[in-house]
Formats: structure tokens, C-alpha cells, sequence
């Protein structure tokens, strides 16, 4: 792996990290939203996140033979962003516009305080990879230094 490849890999988990963000954001803002363009309550939304592997000796070593270009350089990427499948929350409230015929209203099902907590854990994670991004242009720039 090269120098600068760290640079990409940090990248990516600084784009994976505000995506995580940006659903923890819609999930709240959509705490009470029982009505969807789907016609049902708002079900809450999950990122699912896979790691790129690291290109190896090997993949180098063929890529260099079959004259290829195209090598991950590891880190992470978002695959896909699924709905959780949990039930929904029965609300009484028979004067609601969305009650059924015994006055349940079916709330969705998100939970304020795990996705303040789900914001939270990206923000850090975040946090670090800025950290990280930050260390490597400073070892970069010293490096450059050594030259003078």
C-alpha cells in the first residue's frame, strides 16, 4: 500500500461517516411521520457499510503484468442503505388522521435516543478520520522537509 493511498482511505470513511450522518438526521427528522409517499408510516433507515480491501503484492504484481489501472486501495464504502424490518409502534390516539377503527395510530419505528446516539458514534467517527487525514499530510509535509 502506498503512501498516498491513505489519503483515499480516509476519504472514503469521511464519506461514509457523513452518509451514516446524514440517515441518523433523517430518522429523527422523521420521528413522527406516519404518513409516506409509500402510503405507510416512515420506517427507520440503516446504512450498510463494506470494507474495499487493500490491494495486495499479488493484485499488484498481475495488474502490472495484464497492464491493468484498477486496484482498490482499501477503506470503506456504503452498499446500501436498508429499511429496519422491526414493528411499528401502536400509538392511541383515536382524534389522529391516520387512526384505525379502534384509534391506534402505528408510529414509526425509530428511537430518538439511539439515533442521537447513532449521530453521535459517526460525529467521533468523523472526528477521527479527520485526525488521521491531518497526521498523514503532516508526516507528507516533513518528509518534504528533508529535502531542504
Amino acid at each position: 500500500m502506498s503512501f498516498l493511498s491513505s489519503f483515499d482511505i480516509s476519504a472514503s470513511g469521511l464519506t461514509a461517516e457523513r452518509q451514516r450522518l446524514d440517515i441518523a438526521a433523517e430518522n429523527l427528522s422523521n420521528t413522527n411521520t406516519t404518513r409516506t409517499e409509500s402510503g405507510g408510516p416512515y420506517r427507520r433507515k440503516m446504512v450498510v457499510l463494506q470494507e474495499v480491501p487493500s490491494t495486495t503484492f499479488r493484485t499488484k504484481f498481475n495488474n502490472l503484468l495484464n497492464r491493468s489501472t484498477s486496484a482498490a486501495k482499501g477503506g470503506v464504502k456504503v452498499t446500501e442503505i436498508v429499511e429496519d424490518q422491526r414493528d411499528l409502534n401502536p400509538v392511541y390516539d383515536p382524534d389522529h388522521p391516520d387512526a384505525d377503527e379502534n384509534g391506534y395510530v402505528m408510529m414509526p419505528n425509530v428511537d430518538p435516543v439511539k439515533e442521537t446516539i447513532d449521530g453521535m458514534s459517526a460525529t467521533r467517527s468523523y472526528e477521527a478520520n479527520i485526525t488521521a487525514f491531518n497526521a498523514m499530510k503532516l508526516m507528507a509535509q516533513k518528509a518534504l522537509e528533508i529535502g531542504k
